[in-house]
């Protein structure tokens, strides 16, 4: 009984470190209008310092919202990232351009208002 105990605890413990080793920094972003409907198409992208967020150059990660106006974009560093959403004449200009610093290894959220 004892040995199957001990078994089972390292299993477990096993488990929870390849767990924590597969889940990588990400951010899954939630577009919607100005009116709260999510934004199915829209362009998410992700700049790492300001200079590349205002000269739209050298984008660190994007993706487009799926049916539900969502995205996840993944294996992200852990820091505070520029984000410009658009779709059509529709962006988050004046509002929402920049994330909190992303939890490593975490799946970090955030939701973006374009209009």
């Amino acid at each position: 009984m004892k040995s199957t105990l001990k078994l089972l605890v390292i299993v477990l413990f096993l488990v929870a470190t390849t767990a924590a080793q597969l889940i990588k920094t990400s951010l899954n972003v939630t577009v919607r209008d100005e009116t709260g409907n999510t934004v199915e198409g829209a362009t998410v992208m992700l700049f790492e310092n300001e200079e590349d967020y205002t000269n739209e150059a050298n984008v660190a990660a994007q993706g487009v919202t799926d049916a539900k106006g969502y995205v996840k974009i993944k294996e992200l560093k852990s820091i505070p990232y520029f984000i410009i959403v658009r779709k059509d004449d529709k962006d988050n200009a004046g509002g929402g351009e920049k994330t909190e610093k992303l939890e490593a290894k975490k799946i970090n959220k955030v939701t973006v208002v374009i209009q």
